[in-house]
Order: structure tokens, then sequence, then C-alpha cells
């Protein structure tokens, strides 16, 4: 079969031996795969990732060998493994953990050199993990299960009590899922910042109340503007708090990932804001820590989403909740994955480019 192989640090097209499907597995045709931020960090910073790898105990990348990325995926049953229960149809549209149950434990897909992720035209998936995809759902959209239901974690992990004003820092695909989930939690007003207008606009289509650009406007002080407490909920405040700024709660979502990001989120946060960091910075950083003692503030880092957030996302984009189709600003075969990754490093651009491996 074909496939986009990270190979010696490059994406390079080649053949490579189709996946035999083994106890408990199902073979499938990948009929969509999304290019996620996490992909493009691992090209270009893969050794930082192994090293990362290793000190968390899990199983690196081997970069001596080729490597299929792949992890935001929709796929059509094709044929099915030794004891398995067969419940689903040869044919049947399917979205996954990216993930395989073995017997040697839970192994991921998309950074692995045993398991290809899915811009190969076909791979492997654990058929208790299977979720059929529902009411018809274009494989392009359902494929944009995986990293919406990063955004759902992440909301549900901010331990929203009601009543926070969020501030969203960055709108590429994870901020924009951040975003839609704080629309379905009914938290708003919702503020997000970001230097594009093309990710901007989109943030405001998939529920953003006010959008930000940082270059005319200071995305925390724009957030104070919208973070006025009522008359009412100044009296009732105790005497000391009473001292401090009238403002609503912070929560906010770091969604970029970059050096330098989390001081300015330390700088720019109120009292008592929370913190949540969702963009993956690959390097290594540097912050204050006594702004964050003398601001008290809340830092909770997320990762992935739990099997029901994963499930629920796909839901949620089956039902029209949340406008998948609004984030997909290109296709491309197996051919056109290298390029993708060049022309994702543009904002104005693209924002999710999804690969069709029989395209």
């Amino acid at each position: 079969m074909r496939a986009a192989i990270f190979r010696n640090g490059e994406i390079v097209v080649d053949r490579m031996a189709e996946p035999k499907p083994g106890p408990g597995q199902v073979l499938v045709k990948t009929l969509a795969c999304g290019i996620c931020g996490s992909d493009l960090h691992a090209r270009l910073h893969a050794p930082r990732m192994v090293e990362m790898a290793k000190k968390t105990g899990r199983t690196p990348m081997d970069l001596s060998r080729d490597v299929v990325f792949g992890h935001e995926f929709c796929c059509e049953i094709v044929d099915y493994g030794p004891g398995t229960e067969r419940k689903l149809k040869p044919g049947t549209h399917v979205c996954s953990l990216p993930a395989l149950v073995t017997p040697e434990g839970i192994k991921g897909i998309g950074y692995s050199n045993d398991f290809v992720g899915g811009y190969a035209e076909q791979m492997v998936l654990s058929e208790p993990l299977l979720l059929e995809v529902p009411n018809g759902l274009a494989p392009e959209h359902a494929a944009l299960t995986e990293p919406l239901a990063v955004g759902v974690h992440a909301v549900a992990k901010a331990n929203i009590r009601g009543g926070e004003v969020p501030l969203v820092i960055g709108c590429g695909p994870v901020g924009l899922a951040v975003i839609a989930a704080l629309k379905i939690k009914g938290l708003h007003p919702i503020v997000a910042a970001d230097y594009s207008p093309a990710r901007r606009a989109l943030a405001a289509k998939l529920g953003a109340d006010v959008v930000v650009d940082p270059r005319v406007s200071q995305p925390y002080a724009t957030w104070a503007e919208h973070a006025q407490m009522s008359d009412a909920e100044k009296a009732a405040r105790p005497p000391f708090q009473a001292m401090l700024p009238a403002l609503k709660p912070a929560i906010i979502f770091e969604c970029v990932g970059v050096p330098g990001l989390l001081q300015q989120v330390f700088e720019g946060a109120p009292r008592d804001a929370k913190v949540v960091v969702v963009g993956v910075c690959m390097e290594t950083d540097k912050s204050e820590p006594m702004l964050g003692i003398m601001k008290e503030l809340n830092v909770q880092y997320v990762l992935g989403y739990t099997p029901d957030e994963f499930a629920g996302s796909l839901r949620l984009i089956a039902e029209g909740q949340v406008d998948a189709a609004a984030m997909v600003t290109a296709e491309v075969g197996i051919d056109g994955v290298a390029k993708a990754f060049a022309d994702l490093a543009n904002p104005e651009a693209h924002t999710k480019i999804i690969v069709q491996p029989w395209r």
C-alpha cells in the first residue's frame, strides 16, 4: 500500500506492506485523516519528542525506522482478525481513539514504528474501540472528532463552576475546539485572541463572542472590559475582596504552545485566574513563578481526552452542534502531505488540511 512516511526527518511517499489484523483487531481503509499541529511539531522536533517519551516512561519512536503519522481519522471496515465479534459489517464507517489494545498494554497510533497511522491507505484498529459514524456524516468531518475531543477535555479539566469569563489565546484548531466546547458548555462571553484575521473569523463562527487582534487591543484588557461584575455581584463580595478589581473569575486557555507565551499569560492574567495549558510547547521555556505566586494563579496542563469525551465529540459533530466543516480548508492525497505540512505554516491559508489516502 501507499503511505506518506516520516523518514530521516522528512515526509516521503513510498510503498509498504499492508497491515494484517491480529487477534481483536480490524483492518480498515483510511478515508480521511487530519493533519494535527502535533504532527507538524513531530517533524521538526522528533528527537525532543523521543526524549520526553523516555522521561515519562512511554515507548518512544525509533527515528532510524519509518513512522506513519496520522491520529485524527475516519475509516471504513475492510476485514476482521481472529477473535473478533464482527458486530459491524464491512463497509461501515468508523472512528476510534488513536490507540490499540495489545497484550503488552495500550499502544499509540500515529507515532509508532509498529502501527501505521492515518497517512496510509490501510491501518489496523482495535475492535472494542470502534465507534460507528452516525447520521451519514462525511468522513472528512468525522475525522475532526479527535481534535474536538482535545478541546472538550480541556474545558472539562477547567472545572467550570459557572460565572467565569473565558479567554482563549490562539485560534488554531485546538483553540477553535476549546471555543466550540465552551459554547456548548454555555459559558459567555467567550473572548478569543489571534493575530490571524482568518482564524479570528473562524473563532467567531464557532462561538467566540468577542475576538481580539493583539496588534490592536491587549487581550487581557479586552477580557477585563467584558468581565466586569454587576452591582449585585460587587455588593456580595466579602470586605477584603471588595478592595480588589471588581472582575468575574478568569479561565485562560493557552492554545499556542510557543516559548514565552506562558510568561505572557502570567503577566497579563488577573488575580486568581485559572490557566489551562493546551498548546504544546516543544522547546524549553521559562516563566517567573513569583508572578504566579503573587497572583495566586492556578495552572492546569492537559493532554488528550477520555473515551467518553471522544465518543461525545463524535456525536456533537454528527448532530450539527459543532460546525466541523468550517475548520476544513483543504483536502489532499498522499502525494500532497509534504506540501500540506509546509502550507499549514501560514494561518491565513489553512486551518485544517484533511488527508484522503485514496484521493
